[in-house]
């Protein structure tokens, strides 16, 4: 159904964390998983943030230079899989949201080159078939939408670059707004609200939609960016209550947009995902 490419800037956005909400939050429709790809080439979060490192380096996009270079990347990406599905009791099934963590050192990146194209295809194929699809999130950090690992953005349904409504974040945006839109059209903004701006006035200074806000909830967001201790009924926070809202407003956007888009790759979406948190 969807390809969402996440982009940030300078001025400490949250990009991850964002993603993290969105992933755990997303609409997901039944035959349908969600898969969140941590894509930034600075290096991933999630490993060692909401996961506290409890799986080591095992899993993730560093494990998947080599086999593109064997053209066996689409095989190998299902094992690199980790299944962040609700906890037992919930009305979830196990794989239903699932993370493929980033690299663990920038260094890492630079064997990744031949596989950002094949990735794109593969994300795109995924969400393109009409039984066993998955909705993919691809989180590019502050510099994944440009240099190589760009064309996961250029091939996405829609791009949505996470900005905070401070100056000096919106003053790193303009220029990197400006570029992206350039790149790849129309895209949209995942206001955080912490400062002082409203919607209508980030719209106005960067010249493209808020599609959807999430509070400034740092407490809250530890527990997605650093695996802190989740508080009582953490679903229910403002936090994850923006993000559910945020999640369905994202998908509207990208249902619209993907109307006009043709399919360009029709690839394996199967594969069986068994590791868990």
């Amino acid at each position: 159904m969807s390809v969402i490419a996440l982009a940030g800037c300078s001025g400490a956005p949250g990009v991850t964390t964002s993603a993290l909400a969105l992933l755990l939050t997303w609409p997901i429709e039944p035959g349908r998983r969600m898969i969140l790809a941590e894509c930034d080439p600075d290096g991933g979060a999630v490993l060692h943030g909401l996961l506290q490192g409890t799986l080591g380096d095992r899993y993730g996009l560093r494990n998947l230079s080599v086999a593109s270079r064997k053209g066996e990347l689409v095989e190998a990406f299902w094992r690199q899989l980790i299944d962040l599905s609700g906890d037992e009791g919930t009305v979830e099934a196990p794989g239903d949201r699932l993370l493929l963590p980033g690299v663990t050192d920038p260094a890492q990146t630079a064997g990744l080159g031949p596989a950002w194209e094949s990735l794109a295809d593969l994300f795109v194929g995924i969400g393109s078939q009409p039984v066993n699809a998955h909705d993919v999130l691809i989180d590019l950090g502050r510099s994944g939408a440009f240099g190589p690992s760009a064309v996961l953005a250029q091939r996405a349904d829609a791009v949505v670059v996470v900005v905070r409504n401070t100056l000096r974040c919106l003053q790193a945006a303009q220029a990197r707004v400006e570029a992206l839109e350039e790149r790849v059209g129309d895209i949209g903004l995942l206001m955080i609200d912490e400062g002082p701006y409203p919607a209508g006035e980030v719209q106005r200074v960067l010249r493209v939609p808020v599609v959807a806000k999430l509070p400034y909830a740092p407490k809250e967001a530890t527990v997605l960016s650093d695996g802190a201790k989740q508080p009582r009924h953490f679903t229910k926070t403002a936090l994850m209550k923006a993000a559910r809202t945020s999640s369905a407003l994202v998908a509207q956007r990208v249902a619209m947009r993907r109307a006009r888009l043709a399919p360009r790759y029709a690839g394996p979406a199967g594969g069986q995902v068994t590791h868990a948190r």
